[in-house]
């Protein structure tokens, strides 16, 4: 517990640097993920090709290597923000592309009857996707949304190794002050465990007043 007690103030500014990342991530990526799982079933073939773009490279680049492109490479272009913020970006818009893919698959099992039906009456599509196909859609992705939320906050401890405040980071300076290694990992998990019970815990409440009844 000494480990704990005695660096509480460090330990707490750990976990609010990642509950911090956590949150702004999430919204980035829910608000990217929606945007482009309506691109990619948008009936206008430029913007399907984009949507099919982002999640295919944003899946399949490591987000270590992602990091270093926003780091690194968005300064060159003349675009200079806190590191915090960048790695807000690089979590958010790889997280962003799981999200739409588990929008898509959700939409996806709404009846093509639902969308023409919607047409039928006048509706653009916008107002078929926001109104008719987005709400039923929800309902059957909230799991997987959850799921990956609960690897974002996880993922988050990478931004640890560009400078920015987080709860993995708090090894470092404990470890050159001579405590036990073994005990600072410990509260260290016991911090992102916190962090990702209170996300199952949202999104379980969600499922339970939203989900589908299996």
């Amino acid at each position: 517990m000494n480990v704990l007690l005695d660096n509480l103030s460090l330990y707490a500014e750990g976990l609010l640097g990642t509950v911090e990342l956590t949150v702004y991530s999430s919204l980035l990526a829910l608000a990217l993920g929606f945007l482009m799982a309506a691109f990619r079933v948008a009936p206008v073939r430029s913007l399907r090709a984009f949507g099919t773009a982002w999640v295919t490279v944003l899946r399949n680049t490591p987000l270590t290597l992602l990091f270093f492109a926003v780091v690194l490479g968005l300064p060159r272009f003349g675009l200079v923000l806190p590191f915090k913020l960048f790695a807000i970006l690089a979590l958010g818009c790889y997280t962003s592309a799981f999200i739409c893919e588990a929008v898509r698959s959700g939409i996806n099992t709404v009846p093509t009857g639902q969308g023409e039906a919607a047409r039928s009456l006048g509706m653009t599509f916008p107002q078929t996707l926001g109104i008719v196909v987005l709400p039923q859609a929800f309902r059957s992705v909230i799991p997987p949304i959850g799921s990956t939320l609960i690897a974002l906050a996880k993922n988050s401890a990478i931004a640890g190794a560009f400078s920015v405040v987080e709860l993995l980071g708090v090894y470092k300076p404990l470890n050159e002050l001579g405590y036990s290694i073994i005990w600072t990992f410990v509260w260290i998990a016991v911090g992102y465990l916190i962090v990702t019970l209170s996300i199952s815990a949202i999104f379980h409440v969600l499922e339970k007043h939203y989900g589908v009844a299996r």
